[in-house]
């Protein structure tokens, strides 16, 4: 492997650069009054830079002698000195800068196809500036949206938008966000914003882009409405209009029906009127709102907790949009076992579970995303004795993502549990069966075969593997 002098060299080209004798390239850089001309050589700029290849090609073609001259009049002087040692010297001197000029120097690297300073100043504003990035936010968001190169700038900037909508939309004029950007916005699933919310900050973006509009509809004749609705198109696949309350969907979304799909507006109609009527397949579920203190869990999000709670306390039981609407916490979750943590044998879920009553148990089912479980109001045991109570349920989700195919089957009579220290969290005699033949090792014999509750939570009544399962206490959360 050779020895390389780097150190040395780079060293060298700075003195060349300041050097006045063997330049043969001048950059005017800047604008009056603050103009300053850089003494430079084409042959370092044209291998450092594609831009000033291209700037530097056109004017040699028709300056064959003596100097070329080029300008650079939306970059300061203080900004392309810094650029320049880079080009020259590989070195970069932002130590007694403002953090503004980082992003200026980012600006200006991106301006000059400088790519490797580009993604550098991105990685190392987005780890350490992070709180300066939240304090100037609409300066960040304006330079992020200067070119594509700095995606990964604008995903900083959209996931902040996304997690703290409340501070950042309020620090500049949301209505100044390009269509790119809104959508990219709220099509996402961790927008941390009520949807009622999401709908009335997009109709006040379509609003901007159409001042001549007075904001109450009543107003608006057909062109209105069609003109609104040609702004909002790209837009209104993303609401998630399903999930508004009956009251939110009266007030706010039907006074605009006519910016709407007629069978999406239809179909919106049925869904708040006819609780048998069944959703279509592609329907958003709500977004996953951060709420502190509910669950910590590696197997379920929060859609899944919040039908579990609902149907804990008996909630809209057969209303087949439930899981499509405002998303239900009442309760926390507290954890009281975690196979990857705990281990998945009868001993430990025992000694961590039994005496315990209103707990929940999400099992994921090895080689697919199958997650089965049930709820337990009453306390578990390792008695050889049967449990009763005429409030359990079990339930299965094909995967965390697909609530809509979800199966909850409640207790036939009272018999709810054999209690046995080889069992995990079984169900019935076997609706859930989690045994092993010795506790203190992993569970090696588990099925779902119908008994005591109403139906069956799997197709299959074959044994399978547990990949991990966690188990609750729930409690009642402090409103």
């Amino acid at each position: 492997m050779p020895t390389q002098f780097f150190s040395k060299l780079s060293q060298n080209y700075i003195e060349l650069l300041k050097d006045d004798e063997y330049y043969d390239t001048t950059i005017e850089v800047g604008e009056d009054p603050n103009v300053k001309i850089f003494r430079t050589h084409m042959n370092i700029l044209c291998y450092r830079s594609p831009y000033l290849r291209r700037a530097l090609a056109s004017k040699k073609r028709s300056n064959d002698n003596g100097l070329v001259h080029i300008k650079l009049s939306n970059i300061s002087p203080e900004i392309f000195q810094i650029i320049i040692e880079y080009i020259y010297g590989g070195i970069l001197s932002l130590e007694e800068q403002d953090t503004s000029d980082f992003f200026k120097v980012l600006a200006a690297a991106d301006v000059l196809h400088l790519q490797e300073l580009v993604d550098y100043l991105q990685k190392y504003l987005i780890e350490n500036k992070s709180e300066w990035i939240e304090q100037h936010f609409e300066f960040t968001y304006q330079i992020s949206l200067q070119s594509n190169n700095l995606l990964e700038l604008q995903e900083f900037c959209t996931n902040l938008m996304a997690q703290f909508p409340d501070k950042i939309l309020k620090s500049f004029e949301f209505t100044s966000l390009s269509e790119k950007s809104l959508i990219s916005l709220i099509k996402r699933d961790d927008l941390q914003m009520r949807e009622i919310e999401v709908w009335e900050h997009v109709l006040k973006w379509g609003l901007a882009q159409n001042p001549t509009l007075i904001p109450d509809s009543d107003t608006w004749t057909d062109d209105d409405f069609i003109l609104m609705k040609n702004t909002l198109q790209q837009c209104l696949p993303f609401i998630r209009f399903f999930c508004l309350s009956s009251k939110e969907f009266v007030q706010k979304v039907r006074p605009y029906k006519k910016l709407l799909n007629h069978q999406l507006y239809d179909n919106l109609v049925n869904s708040y009127m006819d609780p048998d009527s069944e959703p279509a397949d592609n329907i958003l579920l709500p977004r996953n709102i951060v709420t502190d203190e509910i669950i910590d869990s590696n197997i379920v999000n929060l859609n899944i907790v919040s039908i579990i709670s609902r149907w804990i306390d008996k909630v809209d039981l057969n209303y087949k949009f439930s899981h499509l609407r405002e998303l239900y916490f009442p309760y926390k979750f507290k954890l009281l076992l975690s196979g990857n943590r705990d281990g998945l044998t009868p001993s430990k879920f025992h000694e961590l579970c039994d005496g315990k009553p209103n707990t929940i148990t999400f099992i994921k089912i090895k080689d697919s995303e199958e997650i089965i479980g049930g709820y337990n109001p009453i306390k578990w045991e390792s008695s050889y004795t049967w449990g009763e109570t005429k409030n359990s349920f079990i339930f299965s989700f094909k995967n965390k993502n697909n609530c809509k195919d979800a199966v909850i089957s409640n207790i036939e009579n009272t018999i709810s549990f054999y209690f046995n220290p080889s069992r995990g969290p079984s169900f019935g005699d076997s609706d859930i069966f989690i045994f092993s033949s010795n506790v203190n090792t992993d569970y090696d014999a588990n099925y779902c075969k119908k008994s005591h509750y109403e139906k069956k939570i799997r197709d299959s009544i074959d044994r399978f593997s547990i990949e991990d399962y966690e188990v609750f206490q729930i409690m009642k959360r402090k409103v």
